[in-house]
């Protein structure tokens, strides 16, 4: 089943899109807390604690639907400047889209939900298919720019994982990743993070 891109226009849809585009008007670009009760999420949509449990099963499988549509939409414009991008300038939007701090909320709970994913992840699995998707991109913007197939998935598999890396110390300690993350990301992506890889240096 396909996320929602759009909150916009709420009619004709299935009752689990109308309720997950409820929760994205709601919530906008934050994501409700972990320690937000089912029923103060529904409140908050005006609908019934009955009602989410019924489509999306938990507090958890809420924040995972949600979760998964707001990233979704992000990919969706994401994607769109990759069209002319190139490979260091798609990992800078990202990081740029990421570190905003209107995301923060999301950038925790996206952490929140991997780990529950961690322990079960047939129970997320669409949380779980959807984490690829720049990935993909990547590659092959990777692959466009003169890398073999192998190669560039490698390169995309450390690039991301850098990125979240990052992320994740900014959320645990924060104000502690370095101002030049992206300059960073990239020279290890070059091979230009070791000093020893420039003896005319």
């Amino acid at each position: 089943m396909g996320v929602i891109l759009s909150t916009s226009g709420h009619k004709g849809r299935a009752p689990r899109e109308r309720l997950l585009a409820r929760l994205l008007d709601a919530f906008g670009e934050a994501l409700p807390p972990p320690e937000m009760s089912l029923r103060e999420i529904a409140a908050r949509t005006e609908t019934s604690h009955a009602l989410l449990r019924y489509h999306f099963g938990s507090l958890s499988g809420t924040l995972a639907a949600m979760l998964t549509a707001q990233r979704s939409r992000d990919n969706e414009t994401l994607l769109r400047a990759a069209q002319q991008s190139t490979f260091d300038d798609f990992v800078a939007a990202i990081w740029r889209t990421y570190t905003r701090p209107e995301q923060l909320s999301r950038v925790r709970g996206f952490f929140h939900v991997a780990g529950l994913a961690a322990y079960e992840p047939e129970k997320f699995r669409e949380f779980v298919e959807s984490i690829g998707d720049l990935t993909v991109t990547l590659s092959s913007l990777a692959e466009r720019e003169g890398l073999d197939t192998e190669e560039a998935r490698n390169v995309t598999t450390v690039t991301v994982a850098a990125i979240r890396g990052l992320l994740l110390q900014e959320v645990l300690t924060p104000g502690t990743r370095p101002e030049d993350a992206v300059t960073l990301i990239l020279r290890m992506k070059e091979g230009r993070s070791d000093p020893r890889s420039h003896p005319e240096r």
